[in-house]
């Protein structure tokens, strides 16, 4: 292809200054993407062709499997998003899904997944054990309604997704594929030159049994991977489960009620009662709101030192109730304490805060559910607050029935946590990009939709799925952020939009024009992805785009080519070869398949 003719490139000089991090800059500056409105991008020529490269790795892998390609509706009606009691989740407050009516007053959503649209159908062409397991993969774009649209193309309104859904007979069936899938994930990821690492992780909306992320690690990434150096455990700091440090043991010399005037932090009551954040336990007051519209006040209580992971507190709270939980909210607004409680102490509240001080007016339920963290059950002697304002106490153990609290799971582990009582390997902290994300979902969507099979036996039964995607234009930019440098965009040569680019330093001189075009239509005719820039513009500026755009490899064609010689340059390793036109295919061929092969 040709720069001037057939491939027009928008590169800018200046660094748009609503692009935040690295790749996001590199982006919108080598021209891969314009920017329509926020969170909405339009893909350029040369983004276009990273992407169907990406695109065509993962069909690719997924085809070696079993699965078979289809394309599914964007729009979807509302009343399958109720079946599955996901609509008010997603569409009400804060939700993601963008949602609207038809001119007959029909709801319906724009697409960030597609569990419903897909168990309706298999309810309808899946009939018999005979026909299991299936699994139908599209690749297509997915809307977001994000509150902060950020990162370019990792947090959008608009991208591009690769999901896929799998139905099984039995739940072995299932995770007998998943792990299928996730080796099939790590092989796609190596063939786009990226390193990827698969991390336990937490179902969030789409929900299911378990599910496992794989992420690349870049400072730019918005999630924190918490690992152990032997490869022994890895999770999202979301699901990861680890043991805290040792707590320090209370004095015998303190005891009672304490005055603590004005101190309603954890770090205020340490520095003026000389205590350490590990003796004492805080609590943290939430309202979980229903899709049944009930309201039930929560306390959760945790270790000084620690703090509350509040989607494992969702998780469990999502557990213990009938409907699903639609919003976690804590408790801090001076309105909703004065609408719905009587003398509340905050800053002061210790574990047995008083059900009585919910209003009888209120719409929240008059009982607290109390949950305690792993880490404060086992403290045997304990500071918290004293439900009065400007008083904490000295407690002895837990003020109430065992009955009447939940102990369970809910701290963020971190950095320098040990995975084993025994073990001396700590966990270690990196960020990464979420590129992938797998998910055994179970009966969840099936039963709600009526999805069912006929067994061996003849009976009815609920299929097991599976739920799988992949970010393809994510790990467009997750690339960039693993593969840059001071001067622009270094691609990985297996999803880059060219292999290499060809480089007349002046167009105008016959000699050089010649040989350009006998270059190029060697290479064409060698089936080599080659990108001809015949500007004519000087060549410091070719030179410039060049490395902006971040193909692989340069040939350059200048003064030496009334000797027949041109320039080979390797993009990521700054490697330079001066070599006659009649070896120039032959070392590239070798050139380039160390490159596969190193990046893959």
């Amino acid at each position: 292809m040709r720069v001037n003719t057939s491939f027009p490139l928008g590169t800018l000089r200046d660094t748009p200054s609503e692009a935040e991090i690295i790749s996001h800059q590199l982006l919108l500056k080598a021209g891969y993407i314009r920017r329509v409105n926020s969170g909405i991008y339009a893909y350029m020529p040369i983004m276009l062709r990273v992407i169907e490269k990406v695109s065509t790795i993962i069909e690719e892998e997924l085809n070696c499997i079993g699965c078979t390609k289809l394309l599914l509706p964007q729009l979807h009606p509302a009343d399958l998003w109720k079946k599955s009691e996901r609509w008010e989740g997603y569409t009400a407050g804060e939700g993601i899904m963008f949602n609207l009516k038809d001119r007959q007053g029909k709801e319906f959503g724009l697409a960030p997944t597609h569990e419903e649209v897909i168990t309706s159908i298999a309810s309808e062409i899946i009939n018999s054990y005979k026909q299991l397991p299936q699994c139908f993969y599209q690749i297509q774009t997915k809307f977001r309604d994000e509150i902060r649209p950020r990162f370019g193309l990792m947090r959008s309104r608009e991208f591009i997704m690769k999901d896929a859904y799998s139905f099984h007979s039995s739940e072995k069936d299932l995770a007998s594929f998943f792990e299928k899938v996730g080796n099939a994930y790590e092989n796609i990821f190596k063939s786009c030159g990226l390193q990827a690492v698969g991390v336990e992780a937490d179902s969030g909306a789409i929900g299911g049994a378990s599910s496992k992320e794989f992420m690349v690690t870049a400072d730019a990434g918005e999630d924190s991977i918490l690992f152990t150096q032997s490869g022994s455990y890895a999770a999202n700091i979301e699901k990861a489960v680890s043991i805290p440090s040792q707590p320090i043991p209370l004095g015998e010399n303190i005891s009672g009620l304490l005055e603590t005037p004005q101190q309603k932090t954890i770090l205020e009551v340490c520095k003026n009662r000389n205590l350490h954040p590990s003796q004492i336990i805080k609590v943290v007051v939430f309202l979980a709101k229903f899709e049944d519209k009930s309201e039930v006040p929560i306390l959760a209580c945790i270790r000084g030192d620690q703090y509350i992971n509040e989607v494992k507190l969702f998780n469990l709270i999502n557990k213990l109730h009938n409907s699903n939980l639609i919003n976690l909210q804590k408790i801090e607004d001076k309105n909703i304490i004065e609408k719905n409680l009587i003398n509340f102490p905050l800053g002061f509240i210790g574990p047995d805060l008083e059900n009585e001080i919910i209003k009888t007016s209120s719409n929240w339920d008059k009982k607290w559910v109390r949950i305690i963290d792993y880490s404060a059950s086992s403290l045997p002697k304990f500071v918290s607050g004293a439900n009065k304002v400007d008083f904490h106490m000295v407690y002895q153990e837990f003020p109430f029935s065992s009955t009447d609290y939940l102990i369970d799971d809910i701290r963020n582990a971190k950095k320098g946590d040990k995975i084993k009582i025994d073990d001396n390997e700590e966990l270690e902290e990196k960020k990464g990009i979420e590129i992938g994300h797998i998910f055994q979902l179970g009966q969840k969507y099936s039963e709600k939709l009526n999805a069912k099979f006929s067994d061996k036996d003849g009976q009815l039964k609920n299929l097991w799925m599976g739920c799988y995607g992949i970010g393809v234009t994510r790990i467009a930019q997750a690339a960039i952020e693993q593969n840059h440098d001071q001067k622009g965009i270094c691609w990985p040569i297996q999803i880059s939009p060219f292999e290499v680019i060809i480089i007349p330093t002046n167009l105008k001189d016959p000699i050089q024009r010649g040989l350009t075009e006998e270059i190029y239509d060697n290479f064409i005719i060698n089936k080599i992805d080659v990108l001809l820039d015949d500007r004519e513009d000087r060549a410091g500026v070719k030179f410039k785009d060049a490395e902006l755009i971040g193909i692989p490899f340069q040939i350059i064609i200048g003064r030496d080519s009334i000797n027949k010689e041109v320039e080979l340059i390797c993009r990521t390793n700054n490697t330079k070869f001066k070599i006659s036109a009649e070896k120039l295919l032959e070392t590239f061929i070798s050139e380039s398949e160390i490159m596969y092969n190193k990046n893959s």
